[in-house]
C-alpha cells in the first residue's frame, strides 16, 4: 500500500470547481425625469424595456432563467438586475443590450459585481491531491491527473456549477472577504484546519437548505472582495437568521469580512409598467 502524504506537503490552496459567470447590476432610477416626460413616450418606453429584459431574462423559449429583475430596498438604489450567464463576453453583451433601451437613460448605476460561480472542494482536495500523490507537485503528470479530477466533479455538478437564477421572491447579496491581517490571517492556516471550520460552516447553511436557495461565486481578480454571496427565498427574515447564526461560526466569527448587504424583492419583468407607475 503506498505511503500517503501527510496533509503539510500538500499545496495550501483548497480545488475548486468553476461554472457561470455573474453579474450584478444596481442602479438608481431618475423618478424627476420620468415623470417629466409625457404619458405615451412613457409607455412606449417601458414596452421596449419589457420586451428587451424579456429577451435577456430566457434567450429561447422554454431555457432556464438567465436573468432576473428586483426592486431594492433602502438608499442604495432601486433596481437590481441580476444576470447569469456561460461567459464574460456574454455578460459584457448583455451590459451592451441594456444600453440600447431607451429606459436606461433614466438609470444610473450605483454598483456593480463580477464574479463566477464556485463550489469550494476543501472536503475533497486531500483525496485528489493524495490520488496526485505519486506525482512531483505541479509536474506535468500532477496537474493532469489534478485536471482530470476536476473535470469529472464539474460533470457531476452542473447543475450547481450552472444554475438558473432562482425564482424566490426576494434577494439578499454581499461580498465578502476572508482576513488577511497581521494577527488574524485565515491564508497562513494550515489546511486541515482550514477544511476543519469550512466543514463546521457549511453545516449551518445545509440546516437552512429548505428555506435559502445560496449560490456563493468567487471575484478573487475580478472585483473588490474575494466573494459574492446571493441567497434567494421566499420569506427575508430567513436571510436574518441564517447570517445570524453564521456569525457565531468560528469562520465568521474570527476570519470574515463583510461588504455591505443588498436586498431586493422579486419584480416579474412582465410587471415593469407598473413599477413605473409607482406599484410593484
Amino acid at each position: 500500500m503506498p505511503e500517503v502524504s501527510p496533509l503539510s506537503e500538500f499545496p495550501p490552496v483548497p480545488l475548486t470547481l468553476e461554472g457561470s459567470s455573474l453579474l450584478h447590476q444596481f442602479f438608481r432610477f431618475d423618478w424627476k425625469a420620468w415623470r417629466s416626460c409625457a404619458d405615451g413616450e412613457r409607455k412606449k418606453i417601458a414596452a421596449n424595456a419589457t420586451d428587451a429584459l424579456k429577451n435577456l431574462e430566457r434567450p429561447k423559449p422554454g431555457a432556464p432563467i438567465q436573468t432576473a429583475l428586483f426592486s431594492q430596498l433602502g438608499h442604495k438604489g432601486d433596481l437590481i438586475l441580476v444576470h447569469f450567464r456561460d461567459s464574460l463576453e456574454a455578460l459584457n453583451q448583455v451590459e451592451l443590450d441594456l444600453a440600447q433601451t431607451e429606459l436606461y437613460d433614466y438609470l444610473t448605476p450605483t454598483h456593480s459585481y463580477v464574479s463566477v460561480v464556485e463550489l469550494g472542494l476543501y472536503e475533497s482536495s486531500r483525496k485528489t491531491y493524495e490520488a496526485a500523490g505519486n506525482f512531483e507537485p505541479h509536474s506535468p503528470e500532477w496537474n493532469a491527473e489534478i485536471a482530470a479530477s476536476l473535470e469529472r466533479g464539474s460533470a457531476a455538478m452542473a447543475p450547481r456549477l450552472f444554475p438558473a437564477v432562482p425564482e424566490a421572491k426576494y434577494l439578499c447579496f454581499y461580498p465578502m472577504d476572508r482576513k488577511r491581517g497581521e494577527q488574524v490571517n485565515w491564508y497562513t492556516v494550515p489546511f486541515a484546519e482550514r477544511q476543519r471550520m469550512m466543514h463546521e460552516h457549511g453545516l449551518i447553511g445545509r440546516r437552512y437548505g429548505d428555506r435559502v436557495k445560496q449560490i456563493i461565486s468567487g471575484s478573487i481578480g475580478m472585483d473588490d472582495w474575494e466573494w459574492g454571496v446571493d441567497l434567494f427565498a421566499e420569506d427575508p427574515v430567513v436571510f436574518k437568521k441564517l447570517i445570524y447564526e453564521m456569525r457565531f461560526d468560528e469562520v465568521s466569527a474570527v476570519y470574515a469580512l463583510f461588504g455591505q448587504f443588498y436586498i431586493g424583492v422579486r419584480l416579474p419583468i412582465e410587471n415593469l409598467g407598473n413599477w413605473l407607475h409607482g406599484k410593484l
